[in-house]
């Protein structure tokens, strides 16, 4: 079973999300720790980019005050090869196709394997030419993280044939970022994965509290936040690791609660 898959092995994951470097390194690292030790499951780590085209404001001022402050993706992979030595629970970066590029795809994606990363989420990069990605990721032993919209419609069981890790199902249209309420049904979705794959789903985009979450852990295999958590991180900068660590064991106790 692989690292990912362990992830979802035990009932409803909880995945949060951080943008790595905002406020510092040494924050994104302790932040790390505290979620993994909270009950996240796997945690998603953001590489900032300069035109994050996915992410709504609050996750792009993150990549902005990050980026400001002076992060590097080298400095981000010190960090994680650091962090490795005592956080075990799966990893994935999420960051955008001209980051790996201008590092060198096969440079990049050898570098995350021998770092101990699970998997890499693109989310400007389209089902279509993931083959630009994708046989470096086999090579690797990487899941390369697939994403499924709402109007993936007739494409739907295409994408989640060929799927690895968990699919990452995207609740609502748009940018990522806090709702108040979401009303998309993912059943459909989750019914039309699960005619052709047994990869895990996991929702994310939109949600904030723990009442969303475990709506919409219900209606898949997990959830995931990253606004609500970056926005706390804005908040309270080096001093974001207690209310986050207390955030994320609510959001884990939440999605808990349905296994």
């Amino acid at each position: 079973m692989s690292n990912i898959a362990q992830a979802f092995a035990h009932g409803k994951a909880f995945i949060p999300f951080i943008t790595c470097g905002d406020p510092d390194l040494d924050t994104t690292a302790a932040l790390v720790k505290g979620m993994a030790d909270a009950g996240a499951d796997l945690i998603e780590l953001g590489i900032p980019f300069s035109d994050p085209t996915a992410e709504g404001p609050v996750i792009q001022e993150a990549n902005l005050r990050a980026l400001q402050g002076g992060v590097t993706t080298d400095k981000i992979i010190s960090m994680v090869r650091t962090l490795r030595k005592t956080v075990k629970i799966p990893l994935v970066f999420m960051t955008y196709a001209n980051v790996v590029f201008s590092y060198g795809s096969e440079r990049f994606i050898r570098t995350c394997a021998e770092l101990g990363m699970d998997g890499l989420i693109l989310p400007d990069v389209p089902y279509e030419e993931k083959e630009e990605f994708r046989p470096l990721c086999q090579q690797y032993g990487l899941d390369l993280i697939s994403m499924i919209a709402p109007t993936s419609e007739d494409r739907i069981a295409m994408i989640a044939r060929e799927a690895s890790g968990f699919i990452y199902i995207v609740s609502s249209l748009g940018v990522t970022g806090e709702r108040s309420q979401i009303s998309t049904d993912i059943n459909p979705l989750t019914e039309a994965i699960r005619k052709v794959s047994q990869t895990p789903c996991a929702v994310g985009f939109g949600i904030s509290t723990p009442e969303q979450a475990r709506t919409m852990a219900a209606q898949a295999d997990g959830a995931i936040v990253g606004s609500a958590i970056v926005r706390q991180i804005a908040r309270y900068g080096k001093d974001a690791l207690p209310p986050v660590t207390e955030f994320v064991r609510e959001m884990k106790q939440a999605v808990r609660s349905l296994s």
